[in-house]
């Protein structure tokens, strides 16, 4: 009788994510992450892929905002024409824009190989929260790319007309792919932060109204944050992500409290 219940409780043992997490060896713990890193590897790769079969129309794209920026000031302001100064410059200026779009169009790949890791050490309400969070996450990173796209002409006037009337402006092209670039993994990661501490939340580690009660140092922190991660240094930048990461902030509050209040039990 007595090795029949050992037999029995032992499938509930192994059948536990949390404890067969914990039982994984270290070769084992690699040879997952491994797996992972090369399924999202794979999807970046056929990403790249899809951005250079439209290089043109993408490249197009993100220099329109400097276009416009020049066709509004005119040409003693700033030369529409993108410049390449060195052979290889091109074609690496190729290969920075296929990988950052395509780590962009692999991102819910992403995202989902990084939850699929995480999710043994997860408690069964917790792990509930993967498709919500994984969506709220392209949605709001993809936001914050947008808002990134829109900043980048009135950053750029900005910085322009700081250098000086006498200073002709001839920007090379993998300059201005790399701040554009910059740009939008800053933005895009700034307004990932409601999912952050909605997260940590549900998850115990914060309550609102421990957020609400700290709002002025995270404001402070916001601030700085934003100034740390734009690439560019200047006020606009600055305020076109600090103001919607602090808004940001209390909706995601809410959020909680919302989720919070939605679990506890009802009077009996």
């Amino acid at each position: 009788m007595s090795r029949r219940s050992a037999r029995g409780s032992s499938p509930d043992a192994t059948d536990d994510p949390d404890e067969s997490f914990g039982a994984m060896t270290l070769t084992e713990h690699l040879a997952e992450l491994r797996t992972r890193i090369i399924r999202a590897a794979l999807a970046v790769i056929l990403g790249a892929v899809f951005i250079i079969a439209f290089y043109d129309q993408v490249l197009d794209f993100l220099v329109r905002p400097y276009q416009r920026l020049c066709e509004r000031r005119g040409p003693e302001f700033c030369d529409p024409q993108l410049f390449i100064l060195d052979p290889i410059e091109g074609f690496s200026t190729r290969l920075r824009i296929a990988t950052y779009g395509g780590m962009i169009l692999a991102m819910p790949v992403l995202l989902w190989q990084i939850w699929r890791f995480i999710v043994p050490a997860l408690h069964a309400k917790e792990k509930k929260y993967a498709i919500p969070f994984i969506l709220s996450s392209v949605v709001l990173f993809l936001a914050g790319g947008a808002v990134a796209y829109f900043t980048v002409e009135r950053a750029l006037e900005f910085l322009i007309s700081w250098a000086g009337e006498d200073v002709d402006q001839v920007f090379r092209v993998s300059s201005y792919i790399r701040l554009v670039g910059i740009m939008f993994a800053a933005f895009g990661v700034g307004f990932l932060l409601p999912v952050l501490l909605v997260f940590l939340q549900l998850v115990g580690v914060t309550t609102p109204g421990a957020l609400i009660g700290a709002w002025r140092y995270a404001l402070i922190g916001i601030v700085v944050l934003a100034a740390f991660i734009t690439p560019s240094g200047d006020p606009i930048s600055l305020a076109m992500l600090s103001v919607p990461m602090t808004l940001l902030y209390f909706v995601a509050a809410f959020i909680g409290w919302l989720a919070l209040r939605r679990r506890r039990p009802g009077p009996s």
